[in-house]
């Protein structure tokens, strides 16, 4: 009688287990909104620092944008499909460290509202050398906050596309 008992409470908890973790293990919805996208970092040597995250770190070399004399303005370093380092050299106005962080937003134009409504001090959108609308906001502490929308044609969404 005993070792029936024990059994009854076994299946009750391991039914009860089933039941409460099973809306855990279903398949999460899409992120919306607000999400963490990238990092921007000024390097004061690109080159040293290019080869550290593509080559110590692994990151893949998404894309680069480059000048007239074919210098680096940004790289963009994989890290995961949707996040990203964005790499760019530092100068006498833009010194060695974190640039920014990069949210990236679904419709950038309500977000850009909303944070107005809230007062907010937000730039007006315009378009990115990444081929995405952008706008910054700066946080109590002076970061940046680069709020950005992937459009289709943007580099960045189609670096996220072709993930492997």
């Amino acid at each position: 009688m005993r070792w029936i008992r024990g059994v009854m409470l076994f299946l009750a908890g391991t039914g009860f287990g089933i039941f409460a973790t099973q809306p855990s293990a279903s398949p999460q919805e899409k992120a919306t909104g607000l999400r963490l996208n990238h990092f921007g970092i000024y390097a004061k040597d690109f080159d040293e620092s290019l080869n550290f995250y593509t080559k110590t770190m692994g990151f893949h070399e998404a894309f680069s944008i480059k000048d007239k004399d074919g210098k680096p303005v940004i790289t963009y370093l994989q890290i995961s499909r949707e996040t990203f380092l964005e790499l760019a050299p530092a100068t006498a106005d833009r010194p060695a460290g974190l640039s920014h962080v990069g949210l990236w937003v679904d419709e950038l134009n309500t977000e850009v509202a909303l944070l107005r409504q809230r007062g907010v001090k937000v730039d007006d959108p315009r378009m990115g050398m990444t081929k995405a609308p952008l706008t910054n906001v700066f946080d109590p502490n002076g970061i940046r906050l680069e709020m950005l929308e992937y459009p289709p044609d943007a580099l960045v969404r189609k670096a996220m596309e072709s993930w492997k």
